[in-house]
């Protein structure tokens, strides 16, 4: 997986072949140190599933490369851009699919929460585990935010001291019965799939049904869903049924995978943190 530090501009890719096998990984590496650069490939080449198809060391080729080049991941140094919540707002814009994982040089608070609220999939110091940086990169593949310990706490501590503050004109939303059922699951840590199993419809309809209560309490996201309802106390006292045991034969032809979902939630590392702190 050896492959030049960049000097034409361009951003570098790997050999067809490899960029558009599906059961990789593919990951973009846009950062200003070659070394670090290096250090990530020799990490990812003794993993099965993670490959890096494409590398930049600037900000301007990091943009280029998340439209050029097809990756599930964009690996993003937060000091290649003077504004990087801005910088990675672009970046989302441009490419929409691609999940960011921004590199920050020492854990920084602030930085952190903003692009979390943005959007970003993960945050992470130069300093965290090469095992755990894997584990990561394995969960926003799959679409799940990922925190480090002290980011989670810096998250709940967010939501905790906004949910001290007057609410002004915002008022208190009322969730209906099936809305309350399906967000109950999702704070639980359901996805989808088990979460349509559960209430007995289609994973179209709980899509659905999620988006009319991100609008209703103003969230962004799963996990900020999540966080809201439980420092709300939202869906307390909602019971979740449990997984059926067996489908009806009318049932099985529209509800297909729906019903064989298993939940899999925010894979956070090794911390004493709430389980019910991962929504996805």
């Amino acid at each position: 997986m050896a492959s030049a530090a960049l000097s034409t501009g361009e951003p570098r890719v790997a050999p067809p072949s490899m960029e558009t096998r599906e059961q990789f990984i593919r990951v973009i590496v846009a950062d200003s140190q070659a070394i670090f650069r290096a250090g990530l490939r020799k990490i990812f080449a003794v993993e099965d599933d993670i490959r890096v198809v494409g590398q930049a060391e600037t900000l301007d080729q990091a943009i280029a490369a998340a439209k050029k080049f097809s990756a599930e991941i964009l690996i993003f140094e937060a000091a290649l851009a003077q504004n990087p919540v801005e910088s990675a707002q672009e970046i989302m814009k441009q490419a929409p699919a691609l999940r960011l994982a921004v590199v920050t040089e020492t854990p920084d608070q602030e930085l952190t929460l903003e692009l979390f609220r943005r959007g970003v999939h993960t945050i992470v110091s130069r300093e965290i585990d090469s095992e755990l940086f894997v584990d990561c990169l394995r969960s926003i593949a799959n679409g799940e935010p990922w925190l480090e310990p002290h980011a989670v706490k810096w998250v709940l501590e967010a939501y905790r001291s906004h949910g001290a503050r007057p609410h002004g004109t915002r008022t208190k939303v009322q969730l209906t019965p099936k809305e309350s059922l399906i967000v109950s699951c999702v704070t639980q840590g359901m996805k989808n799939k088990e979460i349509a199993a559960r209430v007995g419809t289609t994973e179209q309809v709980v899509k659905n049904y999620l988006r009319k209560v991100y609008d209703k309490l103003g969230v962004a996201d799963r996990l900020e869903l999540a966080l809201y309802c439980l420092n709300h106390h939202v869906v307390d006292n909602t019971k979740v049924p449990p997984l059926p045991t067996s489908a009806p034969a009318a049932h099985a032809a529209a509800a297909g995978a729906s019903a064989s979902g298993s939940s899999q939630p925010l894979a956070a590392p090794p911390s004493d943190v709430d389980a019910a702190t991962k929504p996805q």
